[in-house]
């Protein structure tokens, strides 16, 4: 009797609209990323996906659940007060980032699950099974941390007690495990030169991802890349630079950038230059985004807070140094500054973003003299990007308001290619297809452009030969061979016709990747989003990957490296360098 009367006085529950408001959340955070990964689409999903869950689970509680009001508003001030709760303990790296995108959708879809499963027992008890579930799910996001998001915006977590990739580094440091860095007599160090083979900077000599003059053996199966060495490596986005022996990159440690010069034979330090200087964010992590540049025995490098060196190449000892920030007053972007320093004519430009005429910053590359200051984009992490267009070497820039060129010398602006992105960035470089033509890509779906560049007298003009959204490139470079351009398309690597725009095919299992082209055997060396290597046949047939070996562990953005038969591969966590098979000179 008791029973019977416990059953009549449980509420009427109406639980179909709140499993509607879940399934919608969870629709919106993941087809986009299925169907149009890295487009604004996906973006927007990601937006809408928790404002549907939460909102709409809280009016269903408030105003459609048929409970009674004691326990709709008790259901909501538990809601509400737990995550107040949880915030307060939360990881510093978990703030209101982490509690919109991971823990909202996740607590609202346990809380509703845990009353879709237990309606076989009274409501006392499915009101206190739910109360649990909540707790347990504010509980769990303050014990993690939030250690930033791959190329599709998939966030990874870890306990916040386990050492993350960087505390392990400086453990190792401590400990001596890394090598210790031997002085050098400057005196007795020979000036470095850029040799036959060498990779001077940035995606190579001309920044093109292009490498030409050796061939490699590709069946891996059989006699795959030899590893010749490998150890972590401070947190950073820089790639490498190598000139002859000596392996050149830019890490964090701890509160101080750095620059290092690595035996590219053997891993260990050669020198290690220091500045006092942190950036980190979010999504990237922590460490410096740009690879050094090497220019007639100097290296030039530019911090993520904004201090540009240059330093000697052989020995690390510092030449002269500006700080861009300070020069261009402005502070450090979102995602850092991220330029890697051109230099060109005897003058080294750097993106600095600043308003009024300070988007690029030009210095003399033997002194610290600036030299001038122009154009007007605003949002880029690009690099300046040389180019011989009409027979006249310019240097070029991609930012929120399109593609500029500028004179090296005088940063008089040549011609500019209006593409306005309102409140956005661009991130690859341009591709130069020829003398006339230009690749603009810009990620987010909105497509590539085919621009023709021509001069009548002095005046430059720019056309639109084509636009096309087969391929909109956000981080991930481009690069050409014959009459296809090959590259990242959001989640896909994809094989796109110069001629039209038009898309060859596109492949999954690379992630946000980067690729390097072995020209004289037209392949595609690509390095995924999870650190391995594949080769894949540049045709526009069909996608055939050939080969494949697990390079290094961890979220791998930096750019892949070949010089003098070696590979060299690196992340945020650790590098690596491999002997590729039968590296021989083309003939």
């Amino acid at each position: 009797m008791s029973d019977i009367t416990s059953r009549s006085v449980q509420p009427r529950l109406r639980l179909w609209p709140a499993l509607v408001f879940i399934a919608l959340q969870w629709i919106f955070l993941t087809a986009p990323a299925w169907i149009v990964p890295g487009t604004v689409l996906q973006f927007y999903g990601m937006m809408l996906g928790p404002l549907i869950g939460t909102l709409g689970v809280l009016a269903w509680l408030l105003f459609a659940s048929r409970l009674r009001w004691t326990d709709r508003l008790l259901g909501a001030l538990w809601f509400i007060a737990l995550g107040a709760m949880a915030y307060t303990v939360f990881h510093p790296s978990f703030d209101l980032f982490g509690v919109f995108f991971l823990a909202l959708p996740a607590v609202t879809t346990a809380a509703v699950l845990a009353l879709l499963v237990t309606p076989f027992l009274s409501w006392r008890v499915r009101r206190v099974t739910v109360l649990v579930v909540m707790v347990l799910g504010w509980g769990y996001y303050t014990l993690v941390r939030y250690e930033g998001a791959t190329g599709a915006f998939d966030s990874t977590l870890t306990f916040r007690w386990v050492a993350s990739a960087e505390d392990k580094y400086q453990v190792e440091i401590a400990a001596g495990r890394l090598g210790k860095v031997q002085p050098l007599e400057a005196a007795s160090v020979k000036a470095l030169a850029l040799q036959p083979g060498d990779w001077p900077g940035f995606r190579g000599l001309h920044r093109d991802g292009r490498l030409t003059g050796v061939k490699i053996a590709t069946d891996w199966s059989q006699n795959p890349p030899k590893e010749i060495w490998r150890h972590r490596v401070g947190p950073g986005w820089s790639s490498f630079t190598v000139v002859g022996k000596h392996l050149f990159t830019q890490e964090q440690r701890g509160d101080t950038e750095l620059v290092v010069c690595y035996d590219a034979d053997t891993g260990a330090t050669i020198w290690v230059h220091k500045d006092a200087a942190r950036f980190a964010e979010k999504i990237g992590g922590p460490g410096p985004r740009a690879t050094p540049t090497f220019h007639e025995g100097k290296l030039f490098v530019q911090g993520a807070t904004g201090m540009l060196n240059c330093l000697d190449a052989a020995t690390g000892q510092k030449i002269w140094s500006r700080n861009i920030a300070m020069d261009s007053e402005i502070k450090p972007p979102d995602w850092g500054f991220a330029s890697s320093p051109l230099v060109v004519q005897g003058v080294v430009t750097v993106f600095a973003g600043a308003p009024g005429g300070k988007s690029v910053l030009a210095y003399d590359a033997t002194s610290w003299t600036p030299l001038w200051q122009a154009g007007e984009g605003q949002r880029s992490y690009c690099s300046l990007h040389p180019a011989r267009l009409g027979g006249v070497e310019q240097v070029l820039v991609c930012t929120d308001l399109g593609l500029t060129a500028f004179q090296p010398t005088s940063g008089d602006i040549l011609w500019n290619h209006a593409w306005n992105l309102e409140g956005m960035q661009r991130v690859v470089q341009p591709t130069i297809v020829s003398d006339t033509d230009v690749l603009l890509g810009t990620g987010f779906g909105l497509g590539t452009r085919r621009l023709r560049v021509s001069k009548q007298g002095s005046a430059w003009e720019t056309q639109e030969v084509w636009l096309s959204r087969a391929i909109s490139p956000y981080f991930n470079d481009l690069v050409i061979d014959g009459g296809h351009l090959y590259g990242f398309d959001g989640g896909f690597f994809t094989c796109v016709s110069l001629e039209d725009g038009k898309k060859k095919w596109r492949a999954r299992g690379y992630g946000a990747g980067q690729v390097l082209l072995l020209a004289d055997q037209n392949l595609l060396l690509v390095v995924t989003e999870k650190g391995a290597v594949a080769l894949v046949e540049a045709t526009p047939d069909e996608h055939r990957e050939i080969a494949r070996f697990q390079a290094i562990e961890g979220k791998t953005w930096n750019h892949p490296v070949v010089a003098h038969g070696k590979l060299f591969v690196r992340n945020s966590e650790e590098a690596a360098c491999f002997q590729l098979p039968e590296m021989r000179a083309s003939k």
